[in-house]
């Protein structure tokens, strides 16, 4: 007699229920041009990633992210970061639109509004605004094959030098580190400005390339300038979004939907980290860098106030070149400048207009 095993309905509904919900896998590269210890990659490496994972979860497990991850310029350099989540050699990034003077010149509002904020909370608040409402600022993300996720920025700048700088005068003849555009904001000082970048400085200064960089100090700690630059101008020139996390737009539209609104979730989340943790780490950073032998000079009033007077109306330039390029870049000053001032910042010039 054969023995003919007996027909489970319920453990056939059961096999076929699992089949059906079988978890399913998608693999994306997220990297950076910057170590994890520089904050906005590391919020990204960390906090994002991780809510990314939870939030997934949560919706019931359907899928999983299987992460590559590059960090500290492994895969590209800061000055090709948005070309590389554009042309898909990481798919999720951080992209620095302070190199992309030409391609995304509306997304650096921020860096023609020196000393109208020192609040990152409201700067990149009003630049995750712009970009979301703005239809130029968000056109300069789509074109270049991206989607935003989240705005990038860090808090005020000042400067770290070899010799001290008290006063605007001490910058004459300076020869000063500066990323991209924010060189321009040493126009009418009388100091030189080099471009450059955060991995750049230390190396800069010790063979003497520069005197100094100007920058800020969650940046600077995991630089370990102030070894070779020890004297800190604590100028507030002000907190500046220099760009933001995307991810490729072609990957994007490939995931399934419930992926995609998991990423714009974890982007929006993103930003508050970011602000936590960095305004969470200025004083640490202070601390840290003053127990090493850093002296800090807190600048006067009246001596920010001179350094403003002293510049060309850099914003009002920049308004002329875009405007002639047919880009609405004094609409795009009026809301970003509105939204300061309803946030109760209050530039110490009017950006864009006479002195």
């Amino acid at each position: 007699m054969t023995f003919r095993p007996r027909a489970w309905p319920w453990l056939a509904a059961l096999l076929l229920t699992g089949a059906a919900h079988a978890q399913q896998t998608v693999s994306l590269t997220m990297a950076s041009s910057h170590p994890t210890t520089y904050l906005p990659t590391g919020v990204m490496a960390s906090h994002m990633r991780t809510e990314v994972d939870r939030l997934l979860k949560e919706a019931g497990g359907k899928y999983q992210i299987r992460w590559k991850e590059s960090y500290g310029g492994s895969l590209f350099k800061m000055q090709d970061s948005m070309e590389a989540v554009r042309d898909g050699i990481a798919d999720i990034g951080v992209v620095f639109s302070l190199f992309e003077s030409d391609t995304m010149p509306l997304s650096n509002v921020s860096f023609y509004t020196p000393f109208a904020s020192g609040n990152l909370l409201n700067v990149m608040n009003a630049m995750d605004d712009l970009v979301r409402s703005n239809a130029a600022v968000r056109f300069e993300w789509e074109r270049n094959g991206l989607v935003f996720l989240a705005p990038v920025g860090a808090e005020s700048y000042g400067l770290w030098t070899t010799s001290p700088v008290q006063r605007l005068a001490d910058l004459k003849g300076r020869k000063i580190n500066a990323p991209g555009v924010a060189g321009k904001w040493l126009q009418g000082t009388g100091a030189v400005a080099v471009d450059g970048g955060l991995p750049t400085y230390f190396t800069n200064v010790q063979t003497g390339v520069t005197e100094g960089a100007m920058s800020f100090y969650t940046g600077i700690l995991g630089t370990r300038l102030y070894e070779v630059a020890p004297h800190i101008a604590d100028v507030n020139i002000g907190a500046a979004s220099f760009g933001g996390v995307a991810i490729n737009a072609s990957r994007m539209k490939s995931l399934p939907p419930e992926v995609q609104q998991v990423l714009i979730k974890a982007g929006a989340s993103y930003k508050a980290a970011l602000v936590k943790e960095t305004l969470g780490r200025v004083d640490s950073a202070r601390a840290e860098m003053t127990a090493k032998g850093a002296r800090i000079t807190v600048w006067s009033e009246a001596e920010r106030q001179a350094w403003a007077k002293a510049m060309p109306d850099i914003a009002g330039e920049w308004i002329k070149a875009n405007e002639a390029r047919g880009l609405p870049a004094a609409s795009v000053l009026a809301q970003f400048m509105s939204s300061l001032a309803a946030s109760g910042d209050k530039p110490l010039r009017a950006w864009g207009a006479a002195k």
